[in-house]
């Protein structure tokens, strides 16, 4: 007979059945015995056993295993093996996006369920998904107007797809209907080129905060990815070497250990936003209170200087400059890099690229200058 969790007292505890408080953090103990923390969160904790214990009956369905990969997701995140930002787009695409209470400025942002969970609802299970299914969810998205959030749900619905098959939770799953090789077309996406030119960065540089300036510039001359690896940085990369400061990260997704130099400017923003008493693993883009900014926080921040160096602009009867995010000053980065005579090569080991080719195509498509028509003299 399998183990069972001890019988709990009788007084309330304010935990979900099956979940026991021990060493300082929340376990479930599952039917067959074993006992899985949930973390040191009391809320969270029962959010998690609340779906293994299945109220709502939906247990084996494909959005009980959806709700199940983001508990994975969760795990991942604690143990720095998967981003935060993708946590994030993930549970947007399952969960979607709860209630937004009212402030002085926004009225109440009514909650909002996830693309995933409406149309795959139960009785669907993962075994019933099929290629057709999931190209009529992306063509069917594409014609309300939301081709690439469909995209990107997609590729969370084919994330959990490819952990069932591989962890065998779902027997007689073999193949993920999700992937191109079972016929799937995304739906297409425009080319990001926008290009900021010099001008553009330094009037929105002269209005930014602190912060925002730290990110411009982090991402403007490391060129690694703002949304998934700059933003999850503390003082852990933070390394002096010969005398000089220097960046020691390791890219999220290839995995790779880098060094960057820090320009002398570079590191003064970096020691000005720290502040002059230094925590341990203190966030390098932090808020006043020393925590972490989220990235949509951060971007939101950036639109905000851009629309007040906009008002500048226009009052001093300039045209106002189109909007862009912290991800086009990669771009920038790697492009004034080119520009510069910088070798191919070494912007794409800067900008994490697997082939040389993408690294071409990802600066040239941005390169904006006139080209010199055909002076060639025909005899």
């Amino acid at each position: 007979m399998a183990a069972m969790g001890r019988k709990r007292k009788s007084t309330d505890t304010g935990l979900e059945p099956r979940v026991y408080a021990k060493h300082g953090a929340y376990y479930y103990v599952h039917r067959d015995g074993r006992w899985e923390r949930l973390g040191a969160d009391k809320m969270d904790a029962n959010r998690k056993a609340r779906l293994f214990n299945d109220p709502d009956g939906e247990f084996g369905t494909l959005v009980y295993w959806l709700d199940m990969f983001l508990v994975h997701c969760a795990a991942k995140v604690e143990a720095k093996t998967l981003s935060p930002r993708t946590l994030d787009d993930y549970t947007n695409a399952i969960k979607g996006t709860p209630e937004r209470v009212a402030t002085a400025k926004n009225p109440i942002t009514p909650a909002k369920p996830g693309a995933l969970r409406i149309f795959f609802a139960p009785p669907m299970t993962p075994l019933d998904l099929d290629p057709d299914m999931v190209q009529d969810f992306l063509d069917t998205n594409a014609e309300l107007g939301r081709p690439v959030p469909a995209n990107r749900e997609k590729a969370a619905l084919s994330s959990c797809m490819s952990w069932l098959i591989r962890t065998g939770k779902v027997p007689g799953l073999k193949i993920n209907p999700c992937l191109r090789a079972s016929g799937i077309k995304r739906n297409p996406e425009a080319k990001r080129d926008r290009y900021v030119t010099h001008d553009e960065y330094r009037d929105v540089w002269a209005v930014a905060h602190k912060s925002v300036r730290l990110m411009m510039e982090l991402t403007y001359r490391t060129l690694q990815r703002p949304e998934s690896d700059i933003i999850t940085w503390t003082t852990e990369v933070l390394l002096t070497e010969d005398g000089q400061g220097k960046l020691h990260f390791r890219q999220g997704k290839t995995k790779k250990w880098m060094k960057v130099l820090l320009t002398p400017e570079l590191d003064g923003l970096i020691r000005q936003g720290m502040g002059t008493v230094t925590k341990l693993k203190q966030p390098i883009v932090r808020t006043r209170l020393g925590e972490a900014y989220s990235y949509d926080g951060l971007s939101a921040m950036l639109k905000r200087s851009i629309t007040k160096a906009n008002k500048l602009r226009q009052a001093a009867g300039q045209d106002a400059m189109p909007s862009f995010g912290f991800r086009d000053l990669k771009g920038k980065g790697a492009t004034d890099m080119w520009q510069a005579g910088i070798p191919i090569e070494q912007i794409q080991q800067l900008c994490g690229h697997e082939d040389k080719h993408t690294t071409e195509i990802y600066v040239k498509q941005r390169w904006r200058e006139t080209a010199t028509a055909n002076l060639v003299a025909m005899g």
